[in-house]
């Protein structure tokens, strides 16, 4: 066998491999030798098949599977022995000549190479960059206790609706005739349910403003949600075909007023927040919230300091050379069901993420960055306490954290994602100890005009 690589321009590679028939004789003799003992030839038992007829039916298959395997692996041996960055898969090049295995050997292959540009990437102290610490200050801890007191709110009765209080109605609905009487035959419904303050149109929700226990309120149901048949239908338990046959005014009785009121901010609405004696004082509260805070906006902050170590390191590097025709073809190849389209109008943005994939590789191995045991469950954790929190559970006990991260961790594509955080972690703090911060405290309002600009 004899394998060459041609690399001029040091991007875009050409590897020609001529593979001889002592390369693959002896895997084709094994290969058809096992053929024969398993062959079903009319005429013959098992394993006294001539050998020549084996060769007749199966031999030229044989040759490509062992002519594939042998270039496949000396192919990756080369590169891997050779240390090429190569970028993608190897792909037949446009040079290669039709080989035709009915004849003998040599044969010769022919594959293009994606090539990495070459550049080095170094932070340290030498580098200053950004770093925003988001204060945690009296607005942000006064929202969270309102959060905290709404969730734990409950209804009570009221006497007078009020749209600013977001009251929920329940009343007695009738369908009325063009005179304004109820229509014989027509839609009744008890004890339904309204919240005006989600009517579309406010001519029908200002019909309600004012409205008392006991009042009655003429409105259009089909003015009120012009365009949402789904709410209509809901209201007055119909199917969505049925909603053109009831069009007219109906009367809605209030039967009763229900207003959200919020937790008070006292000891019962501590306990449930932080358990039962953990917390004895509105001080208290509030001293856990910001705990509880910080910790997310440093989440945010990381975030931010990771973008901008993005930047820096991109305008660092600078303009590279690329293999963009092969590498072109490899995206094609990986997106056939996509087209040419789809690649030109995502080349440019793959470049990106490949410029900051090739950097990160060297940024980890620069800073001995390795991950340990614990680093990808410590991830998984994180993510079953982020998607627990979602659902407003911010103290769930860490025997459910951790059941429920084994469970996410038996999924492939979570653990690709959970090692890819893992490894962005664990950088991140190598770089913030490497680089030199240019500390900057901002307000979180001031914080997100950044993320948008």
């Amino acid at each position: 066998m004899n394998i060459s690589f041609e690399n001029p321009d040091k991007v875009n590679g050409l590897m020609t491999i001529t593979v001889e028939e002592t390369d693959f004789k002896d895997n084709v003799e094994k290969t058809l030798k096992d053929y024969r003992k398993r062959a079903n030839f009319p005429g013959f038992r098992p394993g006294m098949v001539p050998m020549s007829l084996v060769k007749r039916q199966y031999g030229l298959s044989a040759k490509m599977d062992a002519v594939n395997r042998v270039v496949s692996e000396e192919l990756y041996k080369y590169i891997r022995d050779n240390n090429i960055k190569m970028l993608g898969e190897p792909l037949p090049s446009e040079k290669q000549v039709e080989v035709d295995l009915s004849k003998e050997a040599p044969y010769t292959f022919v594959f293009d190479i994606a090539v990495a540009p070459e550049f080095k990437i170094e932070l340290n102290g030498k580098n200053k960059i950004d770093y925003y610490t988001i204060k945690v200050d009296d607005q942000l801890i006064d929202q969270q206790v309102d959060m905290y007191a709404s969730r734990a709110g409950s209804y009570e009765k009221a006497q007078e609706y009020n749209p600013e209080e977001r009251d929920m109605l329940k009343g007695d609905l009738r369908e009325l005739d063009a005179e304004g009487n109820t229509l014989e035959g027509g839609i009744t419904l008890a004890d339904t349910v309204l919240m005006p303050q989600y009517i579309k149109v406010d001519e029908q929700k200002k019909l309600f403003d004012g409205a008392k226990l006991g009042d009655i309120v003429t409105f259009n149901p089909r003015k009120a949600y012009p365009e949402n048949d789904a709410e209509v239908s809901s209201l007055l338990k119909i199917t969505k075909e049925e909603i053109a046959q009831h069009e007219g005014n109906f009367s809605y009785q209030i039967t009763e007023i229900s207003r959200y009121k919020k937790h008070a901010i006292d000891q019962e609405l501590f306990d449930q927040v932080y358990g039962e004696g953990n917390v004895k004082s509105e001080a208290e509260f509030r001293e856990h919230i910001a705990d509880e805070i910080r910790p997310q906006l440093q989440q945010n902050s990381d975030y931010k300091f990771m973008l901008d170590v993005r930047a820096y390191v991109e305008k660092k590097i600078g303009k590279l050379t690329w293999p963009d025709e092969i590498l072109k073809r490899v995206m094609l190849h990986a997106n056939e069901d996509k087209g040419q389209e789809y690649v030109e109008k995502n080349y440019e943005g793959s470049i990106k993420e490949l410029t900051w994939h090739l950097a990160k590789e060297q940024l980890v191995a620069a800073h001995g960055v390795k991950l340990e045991d614990g680093d990808v469950r410590a991830v998984a954790v994180e993510s079953a306490r982020a998607q627990f929190a979602q659902y407003g559970m911010s103290n769930v006990p860490q025997e459910y954290l951790e059941n429920y991260a084994n469970d996410l961790l038996k999924k492939r594509e979570n653990i690709d994602s959970f090692v890819d955080r893992a490894i962005e972690n664990k950088l991140r703090e190598a770089l913030k100890k490497a680089v030199k911060l240019n500390e900057k405290e901002v307000t979180l309002d001031e914080f997100n005009a950044m993320m948008r600009d």
